[in-house]
């Protein structure tokens, strides 16, 4: 249940692993956990439609 991961800032960080074990479609951990405000900018533009501008603006006040 516990898997390592590699974690930019953390170095090897050993986290939780997935609970459920299917033989044809087995679980893995892919990544570790972001740090914080790492993707702010993608949600921000792709998902939430501002503009790089509009995050620019956010960020010079203090917003993001």
């Amino acid at each position: 249940m516990i898997a390592e991961v590699q974690h930019s800032s953390l170095g090897t960080l050993r986290t939780l692993g997935t609970p459920v074990k299917l033989s044809g479609t087995p679980g893995v951990v892919g990544a570790a956990p972001p740090t914080l405000g790492q993707h702010t900018e993608s949600v921000l533009v792709a998902d939430l439609g501002f503009s790089s501008r509009e995050v620019d603006d956010l960020r010079a006040t203090g917003v993001v």
